[in-house]
């Protein structure tokens, strides 16, 4: 059993824990600054907790030291600094941080580790960037790259057509922060919230626009062999128009302390949600110019005994498999790791992975992830009880 610490006991860290103290595989310690983060899983078996804060180095190095991994979900402003600590610990290390600059930290830090730095291993950046290099290396020559991620609610009641389902900070820097795109072949910089689009995936209408931090790695790995990529955040049609009024007319993004505050409560949470994955490469094979997609919709469901959102399950099964594969020696055991490194088949056929491949189910026992290979129970499976077997996606082979 290897021993394993989570920071950030919050959404996404909780779920974290569940998966992976369901296993019986990891020992896992799940740490916080706030106790009553903590107070929910202090009775559950596999999981004891430390009130910690990550401020102090000292004490997040010992924390961490003997340990095989922490998995840092913290928010993305504080988790360069259990990279520092996980480097000087000697322990391997991953985040979900959509955030460039934390990455190019982490990759700065990767330079002196002993241990492996897997940084962005959650949906966008992680899965969708795995993804979309596996459709890359089916063609001879690239032409272009489109990634689109978005989690949303299944019953959108608002003007945004939004429910918050994540990190509220990291919405607001995904919105705000600078955009990486390969525009002719070149890595360049373009602002978050434009270059809005329009696409249709099973009936359904759907917006797309500019975001921070999606194309993850990806982006510096592919410059110079493909035209085109970018990354664009999915949303409902409208959602793009008034938030830019937010940003720019009422000069929110100067003031994120009052958009972060507008949004919690205005915006109310949901599990009800559908996360949404469209990824589509061109390019030429064999003297043909073809086309590569891959387009998935997946849902809330139980997952070890809870209740998850889709964003949770997605999220945390990202780097829940991650860390598999690195226990099982399918990963470099030091350095910079990228997510385009690992191969979608392993991912896909990993405990953890098959939660993409079949949506969502119902996690237990010892060893298994017992994943459900077929669409016999709605509720088991997540899925709306008028789901279709159109809504329900498609997954490449």
């Amino acid at each position: 059993m290897k021993q394993i610490v989570i920071v950030g006991a919050g959404k996404i860290g909780g779920a974290v824990a569940r998966m992976l103290a369901a296993t019986k595989d990891y020992q896992v310690t799940l740490s916080d600054a706030n106790d009553a983060q903590l107070a929910g899983f202090n009775s559950l078996g596999g999981i004891t907790t430390s009130l910690i804060d990550i401020k102090d180095h000292t004490s997040l190095v010992s924390l961490l030291t003997g340990k095989f991994a922490v998995l840092s979900a913290a928010p993305f402003h504080l988790t360069g600094l259990v990279a520092k600590a996980a480097v000087d610990a000697g322990t391997h290390y991953l985040d979900l941080t959509e955030d460039v600059t934390t990455t190019r930290r982490v990759e700065s830090l990767a330079e002196q580790a002993k241990s492996a730095l897997i940084p962005q291993c959650g949906l966008a950046p992680g899965f969708i960037s795995i993804v979309a290099a596996d459709l890359a290396g089916r063609f001879d020559t690239l032409d272009s790259v489109r990634m689109r991620v978005g989690a949303l609610p299944q019953y959108p009641s608002n003007a945004l057509n939004y429910n918050l389902t994540w990190s509220t900070d990291g919405l607001i820097n995904e919105y705000i922060e600078p955009c990486e795109a390969v525009v002719e072949g070149r890595l360049i910089s373009v602002p978050a919230m434009e270059e809005r689009e329009e696409f249709s995936l099973d009936g359904v209408t759907y917006e797309a626009f500019n975001t921070s931090g999606g194309l993850g790695t990806l982006a510096k790995t592919l410059e110079g062999k493909v035209r085109t990529m970018n990354y664009r955040t999915i949303r409902y049609p409208g959602h793009q128009a008034i938030v830019k009024a937010l940003l720019n007319d009422f000069n929110l993004r100067n003031r994120r302390d009052v958009l972060k505050d507008l949004f919690e409560n205005a915006l109310p949470a949901t599990n009800q949600d559908v996360v949404v994955i469209f990824v589509t490469v061109c390019g030429w094979r064999d003297g043909r110019y073809l086309q590569e997609t891959y387009a998935n919709k997946i849902y809330a469901g139980t997952v070890a005994g809870h209740r998850m959102s889709a964003i949770q399950i997605t999220t945390a099964a990202g780097i829940s498999a991650v860390l598999d594969l690195l226990a099982e020696g399918q990963l470099p055991a030091s350095g910079f790791v990228r997510q385009e490194e690992i191969r979608l088949g392993a991912f896909l056929s990993n405990r953890f992975g098959q939660m993409y491949a079949h949506r969502s189910s119902s996690i237990e026992s010892s060893k298994g992830f017992e994943t459900l290979p077929e669409l016999k129970d709605a509720d088991v499976l997540g899925l709306a009880r008028h789901a279709s077997p159109a809504e329900i996606g498609r997954v490449l082979p």
